[in-house]
């Protein structure tokens, strides 16, 4: 016999439905990149209908870039914590080269490539992207001076010294799309990124690699 008390359809706060909207958006754009973000898509991911992600997001652009700011933010959080664990800054930063290499790197390449090419014609995604470079700066940066602070790392200038870090890590991403990033790509172009850290911070060859990440 079917019961006659109905369930309670539980309301999600605007909130947190903005959230889940943002969080839907970035697993597409990670996966399948940023042109593929359309109200109708998200609306599909959510099995909502378009009207609710619009009423959110009246412009797509906006949706795209809190999309790619969501999923940068969160890689930069795995990758470098605002508030570091226990650990040496030397197995912080040997445990963000483990991390920021390999096939699960990436998707997160492949989004930074697709917003860098994108932003050249929308304005409020590149606004996102300029924040979000500047946050793994500042982030890398601080890193690098605890080290300092601690007499781990060697640099007069741990600014310039992460900059010099990301843009190479930008160099090798750069490849994610193509047959060299995956064939062919001599150990020592592989590991460019760390060698740049270890002679710009003032330690000895191979110090990363044999550091037990934190």
């Amino acid at each position: 016999m079917p019961s006659s008390v109905q369930r309670k359809r539980i309301r999600k706060s605007p909130a947190d439905r903005r959230a889940e909207i943002v969080e839907a958006a970035a697993a597409v754009a990670l996966t399948e990149g940023l042109e593929c973000l359309t109200l109708r898509r998200i609306a599909e991911q959510l099995a909502v209908r378009p009207g609710l992600i619009s009423h959110y997001f009246p412009a797509v652009e906006d949706l795209v870039a809190e999309a790619f700011g969501s999923a940068a933010s969160a890689e930069l959080d795995r990758l470098i914590p605002a508030e570091r664990p226990d650990g040496t800054p030397t197995q912080h930063l040997a445990r963000f080269f483990a991390q920021a290499s390999g096939e699960a790197y990436d998707d997160i390449s492949r989004l930074w490539l697709n917003a860098r090419h994108l932003s050249r014609y929308r304005p409020v995604l590149r606004d996102r992207v300029n924040v979000q470079e500047a946050a793994w700066r500042e982030r890398l940066t601080g890193l690098i001076q605890a080290g300092v602070e601690r007499d781990e790392f060697r640099t007069d200038d741990p600014f310039m010294t992460a900059i010099q870090i990301l843009v190479v890590i930008d160099g090798l991403g750069a490849h994610v799309n193509t047959h060299a990033h995956t064939v062919n790509r001599p150990p020592a172009v592989a590991g460019m990124a760390v060698a740049t850290a270890e002679r710009e911070l003032g330690l000895p060859s191979g110090t990363l690699a044999r550091t037990t990440p934190n």
